[in-house]
C-alpha cells in the first residue's frame, strides 16, 4: 500500500471526504425518490449496513422537492444527482441536499452552472463533478478540449473535468469532489491516476455501469482496489445492477481486504479438492450466517483437509481442518479437539463467540 495521496478536505453533510479522512462507502437508491416512504426505508437499511453517504436521483421537480422530507427521516448525508437542469439542482439545494452531483457533459451553459454554484455556496454544501465516458461532450464554454481524439477517452475526461473545475474555481467556489468513471477497469484506473497527478480535489472512485453483481465485483475490485492500493481515492461506490445493499457490502469488503478499515470477523476457506470429505460449502455458509452479528476482529479458517489446515492456516485465530467425516478444531495452529461432522458448526461457532 502506497501512502495516501494528499487532497483537500470537503464535507458532505457532517462526513469528511479527503484530507486524510477515512475512505467512505457510498451507494445510490434505486427507488423513485418521490416515493418518500420507500426511499427512506431503503436509505436506512443501507445505513445499517454501513453506507456513509447516499445519493438519490432528482430527475423531476417532485423528486427534488421530496428531498426535504427524506432528510428529516435519515441519518446520513444525501447527495442529489442532477442532470441537464440547473433548475432541478436549485430545487434540490433548497430542499436540503448535502451535496449536488452535476455532470459537465450535460450542463447547458456556464450561466446555469454559475446559478448552481452560487446556491451551493450560499447553502454551504459541496459539489461533486462527475464525468462518465458516455457523457463527454464538446460544449462551447464548458469543456474546451482541443487535440483529443474520441478514442483517447481517459485524457479527454481528465481535461474536461479539470477545465470545468477551473471555471468553477473562478467563480470563487472550491468545495469540489471529482469522479471520472468508465465501464471498464483499465480506463477507469487510467483516468484516476492521471487526474490525481494534476489536482488536489478529493476523488470519488467507481466503475460506471459495471453490470450484474458477479461482473461488478471483479471490475470494481480491480479498479477501486488498484487505485486505493496506489493511495488514490477518498470515497467509493460499487455500481451493481440490482439491490444497492450489495454495493455497500462489496465496498466494505474491498476496504477490509486492503486494511483500510477494521476487518471484523473474516472467514477464509480453501477451494476444496479430492482430499475433502466434509461438506465444506455448507459449513462455511452456516458459520457465516451464525456469526454475522460479531464485529470483533477475528480470523476464522475453514479448511477441507489437514494439508490446508491447521498448518497453512496457522495465522487464523480459530478454525477447523477436515478429515473423513470429522474435523480438527484448532486455535492459532494448535489442535484443540476432534469433532464429528455434526459437531463442527456448533462447536466452531461456540468457540468464536467465546473469543
Amino acid at each position: 500500500m502506497k501512502k495516501r495521496r494528499k487532497s483537500r478536505r470537503v464535507f458532505k453533510g457532517g462526513v469528511p471526504v479527503g484530507g486524510g479522512a477515512p475512505v467512505t462507502v457510498q451507494s445510490m437508491t434505486n427507488t423513485h425518490t418521490e416515493d418518500i416512504d420507500a426511499t427512506v426505508r431503503q436509505i436506512n437499511n443501507l445505513a445499517e449496513l454501513g453506507c456513509h453517504i447516499i445519493r438519490v436521483a432528482a430527475p423531476t421537480e417532485r423528486a427534488a422537492d421530496a428531498i426535504a422530507e427524506i432528510k428529516k427521516q435519515i441519518g446520513i448525508p444525501l447527495v442529489a444527482d442532477v442532470h441537464f437542469s440547473a433548475a432541478l439542482a436549485l430545487r434540490a439545494i433548497r430542499a436540503g441536499a448535502d451535496c449536488i452531483r452535476i455532470n459537465p457533459g450535460n450542463m447547458r451553459s456556464l450561466a446555469d452552472v454559475r446559478k448552481v454554484v452560487r446556491a451551493a455556496d450560499d447553502a454551504g454544501i459541496s459539489i461533486r463533478i462527475g464525468v462518465n465516458s458516455g457523457s463527454i461532450r464538446r460544449r462551447k464554454g464548458l469543456d474546451v478540449v482541443k487535440g483529443k481524439s474520441a478514442e483517447d477517452i481517459p485524457a479527454l475526461m481528465v481535461d474536461t473535468v479539470l477545465c470545468f473545475c477551473e471555471s468553477i474555481e473562478k467563480m470563487g467556489f472550491g468545495r469540489l469532489i471529482l469522479s471520472l468513471k468508465t465501464s471498464d477497469a483499465a480506463s477507469t484506473i487510467a483516468c484516476y491516476r492521471a487526474v490525481a497527478k494534476r489536482c488536489d480535489y478529493p476523488l470519488h472512485l467507481g466503475v460506471t455501469a459495471a453490470g450484474p453483481q458477479s461482473e461488478s465485483i471483479v471490475k470494481s475490485s480491480v479498479a477501486i482496489g488498484s487505485l486505493l492500493a496506489d493511495g488514490i481515492g477518498d470515497t467509493i461506490r460499487v455500481s451493481v445492477t440490482g439491490p444497492p445493499e450489495s454495493e455497500v457490502v462489496i465496498g466494505h469488503q474491498i476496504l477490509k481486504a486492503l486494511g483500510l478499515e477494521e476487518r471484523g470477523l473474516e472467514v477464509f476457506s480453501c477451494p476444496t479438492c479430492g482430499r475433502c470429505y466434509i461438506n465444506l460449502d455448507r459449513i462455511v455458509s452456516e458459520v457465516r450466517a451464525k456469526t454475522a452479528h460479531i464485529r470483533k476482529n477475528l480470523s476464522v479458517a475453514i479448511m477441507g483437509c489437514v494439508v490446508n489446515g491447521p498448518g497453512e492456516a496457522a495465522e487464523a485465530d480459530v478454525g477447523i481442518a477436515g478429515g473423513k467425516g470429522f474435523a480438527w478444531l484448532f486455535k492459532r495452529g494448535v489442535k484443540i479437539r476432534r469433532l464429528e461432522e455434526a459437531e463442527i458448526v456448533p462447536a466452531l461457532v461456540a468457540e468464536i463467540e467465546r473469543m
